[in-house]
């Protein structure tokens, strides 16, 4: 029988890229000059960091275009409020997402079993969805079904197997 695995997954290499990248970019732009702006990884968070909350709102702008460059999902972030730092500065924690929650998972499961399709069925299994199916086309139709819901989160689908 057909199956695929329904994932959420960031590729960190990526993340670190991007965010090199946005962190050049500060360092040499005329309106981040003297700003202290600073994005920083540690683990599973991203801590942005400058002088007011005006340049750290630019500076979240220049890391999404960043990511939004090297095609990781945006849906994949998850912002923190910003607060106060030292010396009035301000900063911001972002955490970085991966892998489908059991409520989410649920959403999933619930949205394939509506399709209707016959012989068509879905699992949880840990932080990913097994879908089995009879027809290789009835996969194919979940699979262009989940891209077009809007889960909150980024999806791919690996492990075809027929």
């Amino acid at each position: 029988m057909p199956t695929f695995d329904v994932v959420s997954e960031i590729d960190m290499q990526e993340i670190k890229n991007a965010l090199d990248q946005a962190n050049r970019e500060a360092t040499t732009r005329f309106d981040f000059k003297d700003t202290n702006s600073t994005i920083e990884l540690a683990g599973q968070e991203i801590t942005l960091q400058s002088i007011t909350e005006d340049r750290l709102r630019a500076l979240i702008q220049v890391l999404e275009e960043k990511l939004v460059k090297r095609n990781v999902s945006l849906k994949s972030l998850e912002k923190g409020k910003i607060e106060e730092a030292s010396k009035g500065s301000a900063r911001m924690k972002i955490a970085l997402a991966a892998g489908i929650s059991s409520e989410k998972a649920k959403m999933i499961n619930k949205h394939i079993k509506d399709l209707g399709l016959k012989g068509v069925s879905s699992s949880t299994q840990g932080d990913q969805v097994r879908v089995t199916g009879k027809k290789r086309d009835d996969l194919q139709e979940v699979i262009s079904s989940l891209k077009e819901a809007d889960f909150g989160i980024p999806l791919q689908f690996n492990n075809f197997r027929d």
